[in-house]
């Protein structure tokens, strides 16, 4: 136990420097351009679901946020808060680069996100059509004091840092948790009867895709990173994590029975999708 905590530690340690200078960097971009980024939402139009799916992958706390309050609102289309919700990566990038994962498997599984949040957001907004749309919001704003970030006070240098110490946190926490499951289930077992079960892997990794927040996408990565979870379960539970976007939809939204729709919706098209990347066999590692 104590040499598993131990290499956990290291292990975690090593991410610091490389977790913090992402998420400067992310804090930075994000301040010079999120009123221009939620203009950009509301004006997407019929091309929502394109627009939506191209901002859903830059991971971080507002977006999927901003569109449940715009859907709230009526300013934008389902297929656009489906394509912005599927997309975002929330935690799942950063983690990536600082574990030093290959260019090339990130910009596949950051495509596989964006066709399938563009192409399921098309096929919402078409099956299921606006009753009617407004020009204005209300008041439209944004839950990322929900996870204390300070994302809102300006700080750059202080917001980059509680979310490395946050992140750290949970990930030397799950990286605990790994070691201890591989040293007394074996690492055969656990990826092959939990996560490797046609369905069931998928099922499970959609299952904690669905917990809204940022600690089920750094527990889908790290899992995937570490060779526990297969791409399958890995992309169904990417797919079905939207961050803390379903607290905002289920808080702003009034419709108990559309939210429950449209997770649901997005639940099992999740658990299709992983599967089928199961079966082609697709690896992106």
């Amino acid at each position: 136990m104590l040499d598993a905590i131990l290499e956990a530690f290291l292990d975690t340690l090593k991410l610091v420097p490389f977790l913090f200078l992402t998420y400067l960097f992310m804090e930075y971009v994000e301040h010079k351009s999120s009123a221009k980024v939620e203009r950009a939402i509301e004006k997407s139009g019929k091309f929502g679901p394109v627009i939506g799916a191209v901002l859903g992958l830059i991971p971080q706390c507002g977006f999927s946020s901003v569109a449940a309050n715009l859907f709230s609102g009526r300013i934008i289309t389902i297929g656009t808060l489906v394509a912005i919700f599927m997309a975002t990566s929330d935690e799942m990038l950063p983690i990536m680069i600082a574990s030093a994962a290959p260019a090339s498997a990130i910009a596949k599984i950051l495509g596989f996100k964006f066709a399938a949040g563009m192409i399921v957001g098309f096929i919402a907004d078409f099956l299921i059509k606006p009753k009617h749309y407004e020009s204005h919001s209300g008041h439209i704003h944004s839950l990322c004091e929900h996870d204390h970030c300070h994302c809102e006070d300006g700080k750059i240098f202080t917001s980059a840092l509680w979310h490395t110490l946050q992140i750290t946190l949970i990930i030397l926490i799950i990286s605990i948790i790994c070691e201890v499951m591989i040293d007394l289930a074996g690492f055969d077992r656990i990826s092959n009867t939990v996560f490797g079960l046609p369905f069931v892997g998928e099922f499970i990794a959609a299952l904690i895709g669905l917990i809204p927040n940022c600690g089920s996408s750094v527990m889908l990565t790290n899992f995937y990173l570490d060779g526990l979870m297969p791409a399958g379960p890995m992309m169904s539970g990417l797919l079905m994590n939207a961050g803390i976007g379903l607290i905002v939809l289920f808080k702003m939204n009034h419709s108990l029975r559309q939210n429950l729709k449209i997770t649901g919706g997005i639940f099992v098209v999740s658990v299709l999708l992983g599967l089928g990347v199961s079966l082609l066999g697709i690896s992106f590692i």
